[in-house]
């Protein structure tokens, strides 16, 4: 099972309700986005989706959670933490093996970070951080994948090669997002989040920016 399915009357922070009249079906094989100001809920929502099926999910949150002092390597390497026994993680943080060495530099390629894979994470940008961010949650290699505003922090060039990389290794992927474009671009479904509730969810074939502008009232541009 890879898909989702979510029907409360609402969904709770701190005991304060942020999202009401929920009535969501994920289905697998979706690549669904969610749109929405900040604070509108959306990540409210990813985590109640996360929560069905932790040990199916790739998860990348907004805020990274990196290891400053360890390296790009070791950052990855943290995201499949859980597949290997304690005594050989411990080995991989003294001298990594050779295959945890080749399948983590290509990763890092991929990412366009082979040339810092040894760099400490503090020495790097914030969009640099963000890329380490959302590779250690590809490195997991699970069938989901959950991203709050995974490529925010980096250049529109470089986000769309690494939303694609996301859809392509992951069977359902459901994406918080800032930006309608990419929205439309690489997802297939877009959920629409305005007030508290739900304020559409088409298909993405089916919606053009004008249609998203709504829900982004206090933009004025």
């Amino acid at each position: 099972m890879t898909g989702f399915r979510l029907q409360q009357a609402a969904l709770t922070v701190s005991g304060r309700p942020v999202l009401h009249d929920l009535d969501l079906n994920i289905r697998s094989g979706e690549r669904v986005a969610l749109l929405g100001e900040s604070g509108a809920g959306k990540t409210t929502l990813l985590r109640a989706l996360r929560e069905q099926q932790t040990s199916q999910v790739a998860w990348c949150p907004q805020q990274p959670g990196l290891v400053p002092v360890l390296s790009v390597f070791h950052n990855l390497y943290m995201g499949r933490l859980d597949h290997y026994a304690t005594a050989y993680n411990l080995l991989n943080l003294i001298r990594p093996t050779p295959a945890r060495r080749r399948d983590i530099a290509e990763l890092a390629n991929r990412l366009g970070l082979g040339e810092r894979l040894w760099t400490p994470v503090e020495q790097l940008s914030g969009g640099q951080q963000s890329r380490v961010n959302l590779g250690r949650a590809l490195y997991q290699q699970r069938p989901v994948f959950i991203g709050d505003e995974p490529v925010s922090a980096i250049d529109e060039r470089q986000g769309d090669d690494l939303l694609a990389l996301v859809c392509e290794q992951h069977e359902t992927v459901v994406l918080a997002l800032h930006n309608v474009e990419q929205a439309l671009t690489h997802c297939n479904r877009i959920i629409g989040i305005r007030d508290g509730r739900v304020a559409f969810d088409r298909p993405s074939d089916q919606l053009t920016s004008s249609d998203i502008k709504p829900l982004y009232p206090s933009d004025v541009s």
